[in-house]
């Protein structure tokens, strides 16, 4: 009967200590993953670039936020969970960083998708600067 308690105990105790799975990750898509996505009013498009990166193109319907002024922080306090985002940067890099930092804050629903130039050369529609 000792045996059989001390192996319930310790499969309990194993099955605890697992890492729990983190429900609302960030996830990736390419720019072809991306192009299928169904954009609504419930989706948000974030350039997370400089405003002088942005203002040289940007991805139509894009909103700029800028992740390394501070800025990204600040407007991510008045933004609906509930909403679908999209973000990017130059690389992936910054949008990553700023996607995670949305996760720890409780968003949901976060997409990286990778680059601004990757993006462009994909065919996805683009504003700005650059187009002229």
């Amino acid at each position: 009967m000792k045996m059989i308690i001390l192996s319930i105990l310790t499969s309990l105790l194993f099955s605890c200590s697992e890492p729990q799975q983190d429900l609302a990750r960030v996830k990736q898509l390419t720019p072809k993953e991306f192009k299928a996505q169904k954009m609504n009013s419930k989706s948000v498009l974030l350039d997370v670039r400089t405003p002088e990166e942005f203002a040289g193109g940007y991805l139509e319907g894009a909103e700029n936020a800028d992740f390394r002024g501070g800025e990204f922080e600040k407007k991510m306090q008045g933004w609906d969970k509930d909403k679908v985002y999209y973000l990017y940067c130059a690389s992936g890099n910054r949008s990553g960083k700023a996607a995670e930092l949305m996760r720890e804050a409780g968003f949901e629903h976060i997409y990286n998708i990778g680059g601004y130039s990757t993006l462009k050369e994909a065919g996805l529609p683009t504003e700005g600067e650059s187009n002229r």
